[in-house]
This record gives C-alpha cells, structure tokens and sequence, in this order.
C-alpha cells in the first residue's frame, strides 16, 4: 500500500524550510540552499546529477539514498516547479531541472491554473492538478501502482498535508543553519495534536536527521 512521505527535507534549527525573498535567483529564498549542503556532496546526490561516480558516503548519503527507495509518484507544489505565479507563462519554462529532471516518475503539481503535462526525458511527466491536495494524492496514488509517493514541497503543501493528516512520514534533515525569516514549516502546525510521534533521531556533521510517523 502507498505511503505519502516527506523526505530529506531540510530545515534550519529555527524552524524554516526556505529563506525570505524567493526568486528566479535564490529558488529556495535567501540561504535558503545552505538547508541542503548536507545532501550536496553525497554520493547519491552526484549520481542523481549524473556526475559519475565518487561523493561522500555515510549517515548522510544512506538518508539520501533511502528518498529515491521504492517512490512511484511525486507531488509538488507550484513554486517547486516555477519561479512565475498566476496564469502560466508561454517561456518554454520546463521546471528548475531541465530536459532531464531526477524524478523518473509522473509528478504532481499543485496549482490553481490548468495546462497540459509537460512530458520530459526520463520518465518524468508533470501533471498538473487544479483540484486540490486530495485530488493530486489520488492521482498519485493511482500512478504510483503500490509505491510510495514523495511530497517534495515546498513548505506551504507540506504543512497542507500534515493538517490534514495525510502525511505517514517524514524525515527531517536540521541543518546547523539560522534563517531567522522566511516559510517556517512549524509556524501553526502541532505535530502531536495530529499524531505524529518522533521515531528517529541520527545526526550527522552536517544535519541532525529526524523521523516522523503518524500513529
């Protein structure tokens, strides 16, 4: 059965999952990227870019390997995919990737303005949902065939799932970082009110990796 995960989701030790002021420059807000250095030099993370073999092993490329186990389907929202808002541009816009993005997996992408999928070199096709969280779980859940589905983010979905008590897991990755502005992913949401527990706690030199199940 398909489970909705939230993995190797960096936050800095103040609570935020992305820095202040988004853009076409600082895709994750202003420091925001320092969340991920973690995951950077991994192993898995320079085979996912295709740069061949070498990069670190250990506490950190075992969680970055285990965020590409067993996912059927993605699901995104808008920002995760375009820096634009509103209607969408006709800019040839093909997501942060490129022609070849990681996924390898139909992804979902949340949005309130309907387009085509936009289907891209390795078996990644964007399918965008007008409908809502649940509708895009559905059709996830539907693509995935019994895999996992992974939500990438960013933060504003992810705590729209955890409200409504969709998410089954979720790693955490801290980073040794102080954002002090940004999208809090904490801010409003009681992880114990809605039955999550802390499973897991393995820290590393560069992040503190932290597991969340639903009771």
């Amino acid at each position: 059965m398909s489970k909705l995960k939230v993995l190797c989701f960096g936050v800095s030790v103040d609570g935020y999952g992305a820095g202040p002021n988004q853009s076409l420059e600082n895709p994750l807000g202003i420091g925001g990227m320092a969340l991920h250095e973690w995951v950077f030099p991994t192993e898995a993370f320079q085979a996912m870019h295709g740069e061949g073999a070498g990069g670190t092993k250990g506490v950190d490329n075992d969680f970055a390997h285990r965020g590409f186990e067993n996912i059927g389907a993605w699901i995104l929202g808008r920002n995760m995919f375009a820096p634009s808002r509103g209607q969408w541009k006709d800019d040839g816009w093909k997501g942060w990737w490129g022609d070849n993005p990681p996924y390898h997996v139909p992804v979902y992408v949340l949005t309130h303005h309907p387009r085509p999928p936009l289907e891209l070199e390795g078996g990644t096709t964007f399918h965008f949902v007008t409908e809502g969280i649940e509708a895009a779980l559905n059709k996830a859940t539907a693509s995935a065939k019994g895999k996992d589905i992974r939500l990438g983010g960013g933060v504003s979905t992810v705590r729209q799932y955890l409200s409504a008590k969709l998410v089954d897991e979720m790693h955490i990755a801290f980073a040794p970082k102080l954002l002090g502005a940004g999208e809090n992913l904490f801010q409003g949401t009681n992880l114990l009110e809605l039955g999550y527990e802390c499973v897991g706690y393995v820290p590393s030199e560069k992040a503190a990796h932290v597991t969340f199940k639903r009771k």
